[in-house]
């Protein structure tokens, strides 16, 4: 091939990817929803309309939280599976996910093959709560009452499959004693159940806990990750308090319906990593009592597929069922 050719060839193949390139389809062109799979106020919500924010900054267009609370998130995952896979409805997920496969004997949706991970951006630990009449200042004192007390107590949670109610099957199995899980539509509602005198006990994240706690509210007895928060460092761990081994912690992450461009996936996923990796985000995120997580939408489909996994064991072991 003469030089000629070579440059004329050459400056062809540069003319059809610039023709492309402009003929590719922005994105965003329009508001993007985020649907939220629990009620307002609870972790999910707060975390949602954090990353929204991020998102609506960089892209230039609105980021509107839905939510749509229901059985553990799966009325807002079904919801997101069957959408169009346009970019423009996102599904802002907690752990949950990776439980219902093995909690609900049938889906209507597959949390592998019906998702396309963007990012998971923040994990987050549970409290152990109780409401401000129960008769223990600590966990060793909440185990001996629990107990001695077999079938007497109840504990709430964001609904049937959350960490928060597999936090409590946990805990039966460990103490090998009865206890009856009361779900809720959100964690915002389980907390007030627990305030009022509902419920005896609870397990909740940080950022939906804190609100309620203080003399005379809900009170916190330990904090479920494997060492103290810097954020409450006198709460000891569950593992101090008697428990080896209890460690349990929600993610917070987003996907989009499967099928969706690479390329919208690669952008979602660039915008929420800046975010993490900002020194102002990650602060927010530390008063909220959670750890930023900056990676790929590969990283997140190899951790979901381990959560599945780990979690069906607990489910497996616990015989715990949807409610």
């Amino acid at each position: 091939m003469s030089r000629r050719m070579m440059i004329s060839v050459l400056g062809g193949l540069l003319c059809f990817y610039g023709l492309a390139q402009a003929q590719a389809p922005k994105y965003p062109t329009k508001p993007i929803r985020m649907v939220v799979g629990y009620a307002p106020g609870g972790g999910s919500d707060i975390m949602g309309r954090l990353i929204a924010q991020k998102i609506t900054e960089a892209m230039g267009q609105q980021v509107i939280v839905e939510n749509r609370a229901g059985v553990a998130q799966n009325v807002a995952a079904e919801y997101v599976a069957k959408s169009p896979n346009d970019g423009y409805t996102l599904f802002m997920s907690s752990a949950a996910l990776g439980v219902n496969i093995s909690l609900y004997p049938k889906l209507n949706y597959d949390p592998v093959k019906d998702f396309a991970p963007v990012a998971v951006f923040a994990v987050s630990p549970n409290l152990l709560l109780v409401n401000p009449t129960f008769p223990a200042k600590n966990v060793t004192e909440f185990l001996a009452v629990v107990k001695k007390n077999p079938g007497k107590f109840n504990f709430s949670s964001s609904g049937s499959g959350s960490t928060q109610h597999l936090s409590g099957e946990l805990l039966k199995l460990m103490t090998k004693t009865d206890m009856t899980h009361v779900p809720y539509k959100g964690t915002a509602p389980s907390l007030t159940a627990l305030a009022s005198g509902e419920v005896d006990f609870s397990f909740s994240n940080i950022p939906a806990a804190q609100p309620l706690m203080g003399p005379g509210r809900i009170k916190a007895l330990a904090i479920t990750s494997a060492k103290r928060s810097p954020l409450l460092p006198e709460l000891p761990t569950m593992i101090e308090g008697g428990l080896p081994g209890f460690v349990t912690q929600t993610w917070y992450g987003v996907l989009a319906p499967a099928g969706t461009s690479g390329n919208v996936i690669s952008a979602l996923n660039a915008v929420i990593v800046k975010a993490v990796q900002k020194e102002d985000f990650r602060a927010r995120l530390a008063q909220l009592g959670a750890d930023p997580i900056a990676e790929t939408p590969e990283y997140f489909r190899k951790m979901l597929a381990e959560e599945i996994e780990r979690w069906s064991k607990v489910v497996k072991a616990s015989k715990a069922k949807p409610e």
